[in-house]
């Protein structure tokens, strides 16, 4: 690659530490069931924040398309993210949204999910991230375009807004992470020594 083609906006210095970003938080949520809750919500909570201030400085793309980029998170995909951020934020997870669209009508409170909130966001990078990998400098930058849209309408808010959640989670008077980290492993307990339907039906039968 020629030096020309090393300056273009998608080789730029800001565009790749919001791939380097992206990456890593994608490859987090995906191992995230190997950490402790603490560290999960930990490395969550300045993660978000780091990825909020890389897309914030992304030069401009404006690009129309009749185009489909390729979308490489399936439904599968996703509700495994969700579930897996659940596993940590338990009961701790919903809160009350303070800053959503129209919500000045709604005659009751609207609540939001730190689970959902992370992975829409984790959707989105991973995305982006796939686009890269195929090296195609068209759909890289075709992917830099919508994710840019997307941070500016959809998931930037969310990000910001389930941040006030994790703060809430680690820095609130009611000891939270101590609470989540006794709700995970006793859950993990129960998973871990709940005996096969077929195990607790001969068990069942020998005992009469």
């Amino acid at each position: 690659m020629n030096e020309e083609g090393l300056n273009n906006r998608v080789y730029s210095k800001n565009v790749i530490e919001l791939i380097t970003v992206a990456n890593e938080f994608c490859s987090f949520l995906e191992r995230s069931e190997e950490l402790e809750t603490s560290d999960f919500m930990s490395r969550l909570q300045k993660l978000l924040p780091l990825l909020y201030l890389k897309a914030s400085l992304l030069p401009e793309f404006e690009i129309e398309s009749d185009d489909e980029l390729e979308k490489y998170v399936t439904e599968l995909d996703y509700n495994l993210i969700q579930q897996k951020v659940l596993h940590h934020t338990g009961a701790g997870d919903d809160y009350q949204e303070v800053f959503v669209s129209g919500m000045q009508f709604s005659e009751s409170a609207l609540t939001a999910s730190i689970a959902e909130n992370v992975a829409d966001i984790y959707q989105d990078m991973k995305d982006l991230v796939m686009s890269f990998r195929t090296l195609d400098e068209e759909v890289m930058e075709l992917a830099l375009s919508e994710s840019q849209r997307n941070f500016s309408t959809f998931w930037g808010q969310k990000l910001v807004n389930c941040m006030r959640a994790i703060h809430n989670v680690i820095y609130g008077e009611i000891d939270t992470m101590e609470v989540l980290e006794k709700g995970r492993k006793k859950s993990e307990s129960k998973i871990k020594n709940r005996k096969p339907d077929w195990l607790n039906e001969r068990f069942s039968n020998h005992d009469e």
